[in-house]
């Protein structure tokens, strides 16, 4: 019963990750129209973040009525400094990234989160590697091989497969129209994306751990990084033509970024953090841009090419040798716990049995 209750949590976990990266997938293309119809760079993680919180507040509030632990100065300083990095600095810069540079190179650097969190959590000690053990060299060499293949899906297109007869897609998603990219700033820009992304999973993981209400602490998350965006807008966008919905697909963005991207992804991806730890959700960042690719194919009409078939089962080989890692690890730990836990129990019947022995061979 309970390695059927282990199988059943770990292939929701398993779900989970896989519909968190469909959401981001999709989030590519939606901002990246966004971005190309004239909405403002700050009012769109506004509004995103508006939308989310309207529909997370609620059923935080009365769904974790009776979970929520008492708030306290030191834990709101905690969420300020979650939202700061998490929402602030973590959608600023994306956004600013994907501005100035292509939604491929945004796709191809966000894959450096696995890494940069791996070596974050590691250094914190919340992710135990022991290289001299096989899980521990199974856990490296996965990332290395998920973030190799979406490198070569990105650097390497290789020789094409099918031919699209919507490769000439009337909506042109990248590059900007009319506008040189500046791909130094957009480098820049998405390396601060990675690096606050990878800094929130790992920060994350004791804030849950000390405030299990997930859904309250996300709606914490979500209402300080309001306020900080609010802050920043009263500097940086004072026009009010930018505030206004001109469009449906302005609209269709701003929901889809608000409910989808953030709403149900922050939740979702709180959940899996607690679930799986930072690094094991990380390690999925990769089939985004296998998602990307086939959205792409499917909705823009993009060319499906070799590289990307290689580069996709590179990602699925490394995710399953980090996914045995996990198991290993597990297994090794759990088997250590029992037989520690054994020795402890039959030292004291042993002792007692020796000590009985002892008594009957001194009776005359």
């Amino acid at each position: 019963m309970g390695k059927n209750k282990f199988v059943s949590d770990k292939m929701k976990l398993l779900i989970a990750l896989l519909t968190l990266q469909c959401c981001y997938a999709g989030f590519h293309i939606v901002s990246r129209v966004a971005l190309n119809i004239g909405v403002s760079k700050v009012v769109y993680p506004i509004y995103r973040n508006i939308i989310a919180l309207l529909l997370l507040g609620p059923f935080a509030y009365f769904y974790e009525k009776d979970q929520r632990p008492p708030l306290t100065f030191s834990l709101l300083v905690q969420f300020f400094l979650l939202a700061l990095v998490g929402i602030t600095a973590n959608q600023g810069f994306y956004i600013l990234g994907l501005y100035y540079a292509s939604p491929t190179l945004a796709s191809a650097m966000q894959n450096s989160v696995p890494a940069i969190t791996f070596v974050m959590a590691s250094s914190l000690r919340l992710e135990k590697v022991n290289i001299l053990r096989r899980d521990g060299l199974a856990k490296i060499v996965g990332t290395i091989a998920s973030v190799g293949g979406a490198t070569i899906i990105t650097l390497y297109k290789g020789p094409p497969l099918l031919q699209n007869q919507q490769s000439q897609q009337p909506l042109e998603i990248l590059p900007l129209a009319n506008k040189a990219q500046n791909y130094t700033w957009g480098c820049i820009y998405i390396l601060g994306h990675c690096l606050s992304w990878a800094g929130w999973m790992v920060f994350q993981a004791p804030v849950v751990k000390k405030y299990p209400a997930k859904l309250s602490l996300t709606s914490f998350t979500c209402f300080f990084g309001l306020i900080q965006f609010l802050i920043i807008a009263a500097f940086f966008e004072r026009d009010p033509k930018n505030w206004k919905i001109q469009s449906g697909e302005e609209i269709f963005t701003i929901l889809y970024a608000g409910i989808v991207a953030s709403g149900i992804v922050i939740s979702l991806q709180t959940w899996c953090i607690y679930k799986g730890g930072p690094v094991f959700v990380a390690i999925f960042q990769p089939v985004q841009t296998v998602l990307v690719a086939i959205m792409a194919f499917i909705i823009l009409g993009d060319q499906l090419y070799s590289g990307g078939i290689m580069g996709a089962i590179l990602i699925v080989i490394g995710l399953y040798t980090v996914l045995w890692g996990k198991s290993e690890e597990t297994r090794v730990e759990n088997n250590y716990k029992e037989n520690t836990l054994t020795k402890h129990l039959l030292d004291p019947a042993e002792r007692q049995t020796e000590e009985c022995s002892i008594g009957v061979t001194d009776i005359p």
